[in-house]
């Protein structure tokens, strides 16, 4: 009897590789391809990724992994260690990811979270009285900076319990992303977890900012375009050469960069002059009165004046766009308004 045999099933630019053993050049290629066209095409910047101050390249932020996970049909699986005490919340998170079509474990990330940790250790005092009757073990007094200046708060200790859903959530958030960077090979294009160290320690860990060459390139012509026209131009170039290239970081530094001299453009150009509104054609009864007013006008710029004080507010509406011309008659005639 003739049995059927199911043959596994292939993926283009999937991460179950068409031979078990290994991916071909093509394959690899289209992978990364792929994940730099989600960046691109789906992914939103401050949602799925961001750009933290003195980090060389995007943070992926949980919603980006999803997108990931989604798009290479990764299904995130936890295994959970807790470590807690009495006195600190604490978990160890490993998540593995598993193909879901054939099932195959792509590979896994770790990811761990403590209540020790200085953000959720902390918390501001709700008044003087509960920070002066909180023993002096579980209070102190923090500096901090705030736009250049150094302020002092009073803070207490957290209760760990309350924080123990918290602190597994971030645990499995720092795995799951962890994860999706290992299966996909996505961290030459993103970081991860830059966004909860604290902003003082940014610049130690991770040093100054690296772009590539044609980054460097088009950001450069960007800043030097000396018009808006020719900034339209660079930008039109720019786009088509860093698409070719596929370089999701040039495309972002160069967007940022196209902004950044188009408002400066923006912001030299004198503002242009406001026209004065053309006068509106006037009905019978208002031409009337406009003629009144153009002989009263030769009489002086005195009685001009109280003539013009003596009629309606609609009908000085109607006749506002002649009265610079009769005021400069009037007074030409003689007299002070």
């Amino acid at each position: 009897m003739n049995a059927v045999i199911e043959m596994p099933r292939q993926e283009s630019a999937g991460l179950v590789a068409a031979e078990v053993h290994r991916y071909s050049l093509a394959e690899i290629r289209e992978r990364v391809n792929l994940v730099q066209e989600v960046m691109r095409g789906i992914m939103k910047l401050n949602t799925h990724y961001g750009t933290i101050p003195g980090t060389p390249k995007p943070t992926l932020y949980k919603p980006g992994a999803e997108v990931l996970c989604v798009t290479f049909r990764i299904a995130p699986i936890y295994r959970i260690l807790d470590l807690s005490t009495d006195l600190v919340a604490r978990f160890r998170v490993t998540c593995v990811g598993q193909h879901q079509v054939s099932d195959i474990m792509l590979g896994e990330g770790v990811g761990e979270c403590s209540s020790a940790e200085e953000k959720y250790k902390w918390r501001a005092a709700v008044c003087a009285e509960e920070f002066d009757l909180t023993p002096e073990t579980m209070r102190r007094l923090k500096f901090a900076k705030y736009k250049g200046n150094v302020e002092k708060k009073v803070q207490v200790r957290t209760e760990a319990a309350d924080l123990s859903n918290t602190v597994l959530k971030m645990a499995c958030k720092r795995a799951m992303i962890a994860m999706t960077l290992n299966v996909t090979a996505a961290s030459d294009i993103f970081t991860q977890d830059i966004e909860d160290l604290p902003e003082e320690l940014r610049s130690q860990d991770i040093g100054d900012p690296a772009m590539s060459a044609l980054a460097l390139e088009w950001v450069a012509k960007a800043n030097a375009a000396p018009t808006a026209d020719d900034l339209a131009a660079v930008w039109k170039a720019g786009v088509k050469a860093i698409n070719e290239a596929k370089d999701a970081v040039a495309s972002n530094a160069f967007k940022a960069a196209v902004t950044e001299r188009g408002t400066a453009l923006t912001a030299t150009q004198p503002a242009p002059k406001a026209e004065k509104p053309a006068p509106q054609p006037l009905s019978t009864a208002a031409a009337e009165i406009l003629a009144d007013m153009e002989v009263l006008a030769d009489d002086g710029a005195e009685v001009f004046a109280a003539s013009w004080a003596s009629l309606s507010k609609t009908t000085q509406n109607m006749l506002a766009a002649h009265y610079d011309g009769l005021m400069a008659r009037a007074q030409k005639a003689g007299g002070a308004a």
